[in-house]
């Protein structure tokens, strides 16, 4: 006589061996509404691609499919902490990337910490996301203030400095770090004046008139650099004739549409985060040729950064394999993991990413639209002495 089995009891017992892995999700929070929309958008283009790359096309990770949920916090700080709690309580993402503003960006770190789950901080710059306001919790692929001021004081050795930031966090803490970094790098040059304007200022008339009555009778050479996130007014200071008090403006990086407004001024020098002609390495070959293929531009500097920040996530889900938080902050600090730019690498310190930057010179000759800047030469991060000030 033969036994049977209840085939029911049966499917039962095999149900968790046939179920589907479950999803990893990761919510990309970025100001896709607002003064930072531009850069909001690079930066969702560029992370899409870099998982599309990563992944191979199949938007999975160790054979489980990776859902992206995007949200908008407008560059507010008060809906990006809104926007945050709601992809780790809600959403349940494994991990989440964010934002286009620092003062967004800032307000979001506590909400990490509360959920204890892991933050990139992308594309937000400012040095106290990963110094006095930093937690366990929180990775930055974006480059902070300091970088971007050791990179500019590379280039300034000597002579008198002004500064004309946008006064809320991001310009600020730029301006601070630009101070610090003159001293870190030993320049001889002397900061003579600090110059703020509202984040959306359109006449620049009496900034600029302040900033040459304190710099026209300063030794030579006189530098004025703009920092500024958003439309950027050297046109407009330049319309003031600065060249008439021997001074000179040194930008630093910015997106790709307010590059080409700068045809006038070939020969100006200054330093920037990425810029798609300059790193030679098969991922940003790809990826100059794919993003150009879709959208008919190069890809600019937030592209790149949502790009960087995808590979940190699938580098570090691949290697904790999941989102356990604690394996995913072990497997993190000290992480290193390959970018448009090259490698790159999380410090276990603080978790800033160390990386290149890059001095530019405007072209004279450009053979086309997108043919704006030339390379002076790559800044290799070893030449970027980020001081730790997270106090772990």
């Amino acid at each position: 006589m033969k036994k049977y089995i209840p085939l029911v009891p049966l499917l039962i017992a095999l149900a968790p061996a046939l179920a589907p892995a479950q999803e990893l999700k990761v919510a990309l929070i970025a100001g896709k509404t607002g003064i930072l929309e531009p850069y909001a958008k690079e930066t969702e283009a560029g992370f899409m691609l870099g998982l599309e790359y990563l992944t191979k096309g199949k938007m999975e990770i160790n054979g489980r499919k990776l859902k992206v949920i995007v949200k908008d916090d407008q560059s507010k700080p008060d809906l990006g902490r809104t926007m945050l709690a709601e992809a780790y309580g809600d959403d349940k993402v494994d991990i989440a990337v964010g934002t286009s503003s620092s003062g967004s960006a800032i307000a979001m770190l506590p909400i990490a910490a509360e959920y204890k789950k892991v933050l990139i901080v992308e594309p937000a710059v400012s040095d106290a996301i990963t110094g006095s306001k930093w937690n366990k919790y929180i990775f930055r692929t974006a480059r902070n203030s300091m970088q971007d001021g050791l990179a500019a004081a590379a280039t300034f050795k000597q002579g008198s400095v002004a500064f004309l930031a946008q006064d809320y966090a991001f310009g600020k803490d730029a301006v601070k770090a630009a101070r610090e970094a003159l001293q870190l790098t030993g320049s001889k040059a002397n900061i003579v004046h600090e110059e703020y304007a509202p984040q959306n200022a359109t006449d620049f008339t009496a900034s600029a008139q302040r900033i040459f009555d304190k710099l026209k009778d300063k030794p030579q050479p006189r530098v004025l650099q703009i920092i500024w996130a958003g439309p950027n007014p050297m046109n407009k200071i330049a319309d003031m004739k600065p060249e008439r008090y021997g001074i000179t403006l040194a930008p630093g990086g910015n997106i790709l549409p307010v590059l080409k407004t700068w045809k006038a001024f070939a020969g100006t020098e200054g330093t920037i985060y990425y810029y798609y002609n300059f790193p030679k390495n098969p991922m940003n070959d790809w990826f100059v040729a794919e993003h150009m293929k879709r959208y008919k531009t190069p890809p600019d500097m937030f592209t790149a950064g949502g790009f960087t920040a995808a590979s940190a996530v699938v580098t570090a889900l691949s290697k904790a394999g999941g989102g356990d938080t604690r394996k995913l902050i072990a497997a993190m600090e000290g992480m290193e993991f390959d970018t448009p730019k090259g490698r790159m690498l999380f410090r276990k310190e603080d978790h800033q990413a160390l990386q290149p930057m890059y001095h530019f010179r405007i072209k004279k000759d450009q053979k086309n639209e997108w043919d704006l800047l030339e390379l002076v030469r790559e800044i290799p991060a070893a030449e970027l002495p980020v001081p730790i000030k997270n106090k772990r």
